[in-house]
């Protein structure tokens, strides 16, 4: 996936700069927002004349007169001019920190489509060194359509000026890489190596029929070539931090999800996820809702569960940040050559994804989380993978009884007709990222030809579980996809993309991907009582965008810009 539209660095250090600025010699403690159109998210009441806040908190929302009545007369009155105000934007699954990285390193967003095109930006990101980690050229954001031509990624990268020279280059899905013949040999990835791994295990790295290896590597494999690369300082990593929460007011986000992903075992996810937001708190900078989910491992013995409540407990004094909940990965991805997502019928070769829990250790780790009342976040792309965290969640529901946390199924790019039904039956919220959805090569010629035609006919089911009575909530897992939220709404509205429009029976409503980006979001953090909606007692974060986002054409909703965002009460972004 592509589609990013970054801002650069500095542009963004500059707009958050001067937004805290204007915040803080604009301080009021009583406003009232009048004279636009307020989409409330609240089904009871979805649309409201005015909204009036005290200090961070609403006080009133209803017609002019009615919020008057809840502030003194000094109160500040804040024209709309007709504009559409909403919630604060919620993401539901975003890697922000793997986001704000790519400001700092060399990630190619959405500058390189060619061979051509990625040997000039190698070149240019070796010479100004934004690309080496330690001694190694490594680039990531790659399309996927560039592991279709992975003889012509050696003849470009293993040859003359990379014949020495270490290169990894990563899949813009963040599963997927390839590292061409300098950086095998240092991580040992040779014909001997390949040769004594299991067949199962083989299958997560690219290789001849001699078992020779071409460089690509999966999931697993991924963790084996990069294992070289030296970690980001502190310093870097508060720089990506600060980036990642300037970019997101920009585009009207003021909380997200943030999972672990498979790089991150729970004590590094500390240091460089939580620890990071803990040094953004203490400088008065966090001003963002983070609900981070530490990755519990299955290579890993040990009580996990265990250790996250030790982190529940040690960050649990940070304003803004909670530890709600875990992260599994049930499966891989689906794209050719990957093929490493979990489906009910093999892949067109006979190969299959690996699942990576046992089903019955997973649903044993799922009630056990449930009973100590952390949130389950589970990856599961295929079919099978959906359908295995469905019955673990089934089973912790059957054992403890309905606990009401929001567990959480991300990604679902297939899911059965019988399992679409079941996440109403079990509570399940579906967490989907449908600027995917959309008909271009990730999901057509990477996919179509390799697997089973009745399950190709059920990718991205969301209209299926809308009309099920699921709950969707609305996510972009950037830094793998832009985070933009109203791109998202205008490819969950048209499932239009390159090359035409992908299954359009399952085409979403707007007002229920309004829905998805706000309450629907804020529960998957378990915060709907904090966040979510314009009601009464919930903190003051709203968006204000340019356009009726409900009644212009799709085309225009796909260019929405944001006019301001607000955080607590106080601006934090503001257009220039």
């Amino acid at each position: 996936m592509k589609l990013r539209g970054y801002l650069g660095l500095s542009a963004l250090i500059a707009i958050c700069f001067s937004s805290v600025l204007w915040a803080q010699a604009g301080k009021a403690t009583e406003r009232v927002l009048y004279n636009g159109k307020i989409f409330t998210a609240e089904p009871d009441r979805p649309y409201v004349e005015a909204v009036a806040i005290h200090g961070d908190k609403i006080v009133a929302v209803g017609t002019h007169a009615e919020v008057a009545k809840a502030v003194g007369k000094d109160a500040e009155s804040v024209d709309l001019q007709g504009r559409v105000l909403l919630p604060g934007l919620i993401d539901s699954h975003q890697h922000a920190l793997d986001g704000g990285i790519t400001f700092i390193t060399a990630d190619v967003g959405d500058k390189v489509e060619t061979m051509d095109e990625l040997a000039a930006f190698a070149a240019d990101a070796k010479k100004t060194g934004k690309g080496m980690r330690g001694d190694i050229l490594y680039i990531t954001g790659l399309p996927l359509e560039f592991w279709t031509k992975i003889d012509e990624l050696n003849a470009r990268f293993s040859s003359g000026a990379y014949a020495d020279q270490p290169v990894l280059l990563a899949g813009s899905d963040g599963h997927t890489g390839w590292a061409n013949h300098a950086l095998l040999r240092r991580t040992g990835v040779t014909k001997e190596f390949l040769t004594h791994l299991s067949k199962t295990e083989r299958r997560y790295y690219g290789f001849d029929s001699d078992l020779a290896p071409n460089g690509f590597v999966v999931d697993a494999s991924m963790d084996k070539v990069d294992a070289p690369l030296p970690d980001f300082s502190p310093e870097q990593l508060l720089q990506a931090g600060r980036a990642a929460i300037g970019y997101n007011h920009t585009l009207g986000i003021t909380a997200w999800l943030e999972p672990s992903d498979a790089s991150l075992p729970l004590a590094t996810y500390r240091r460089d996820i939580l620890m990071v937001y803990r040094s953004l708190s203490e400088r008065g900078e966090m001003t963002v809702h983070v609900a981070a989910f530490p990755l519990i491992d299955p290579k890993v013995s040990g009580d996990q569960l265990a250790q996250v409540l030790a982190l529940q407990r040690e960050f649990k004094d940070v304003p803004n940040l909670t530890v709600p909940g875990v992260k599994f990965f049930e499966d891989g991805v689906v794209e050719y050559p990957s093929h490493t997502a979990a489906l009910s019928r093999p892949y067109r070769d006979g190969t299959n994804g690996e699942l990576l829990f046992d089903p019955a250790r997973f649903a044993a780790l799922a009630t056990a989380a449930d009973k100590l009342g952390l949130i389950v976040h589970v990856h599961a792309i295929g079919d099978q993978a959906v359908k295995v965290a469905l019955d673990a969640i089934e089973a912790a529901r059957k054992a403890n009884g309905n606990s009401g946390l929001p567990h959480t199924i991300t990604h679902i790019q297939f899911a059965s007709p019988a399992d679409v039904l079941r996440f109403r039956q079990l509570g399940v919220v579906a967490s989907m990222q449908l600027l995917w959805a959309q008909g271009e090569p990730d999901t057509i010629e990477m996919i179509k030809p390799y697997i089973d035609p009745e399950i190709y006919q059920w990718q991205y089911p969301a209209r299926s579980l809308l009309q099920a009575g699921a709950t969707i909530a609305g996510a972009s897992d950037w830094s793998v996809s832009s985070p933009n939220v109203f791109e998202a709404m205008y490819y969950a509205e048209t499932r239009k993309g390159v090359e035409g429009v992908l299954l359009p029976g399952e085409r979403m409503p707007r007002e229920a991907m309004l829905y998805a980006y706000t309450r629907n979001s804020a529960r998957a953090m378990n915060q709907l009582d904090r966040i979510g909606s314009i009601a009464p007692g919930k903190q003051a974060d709203f968006v204000l965008v340019d356009r009726d986002v409900l009644t212009v054409s799709a085309e225009e909703l796909k260019e929405t810009k944001v006019v301001w965002t607000m955080f607590g009460g106080q601006i934090v972004y503001r257009a220039q």
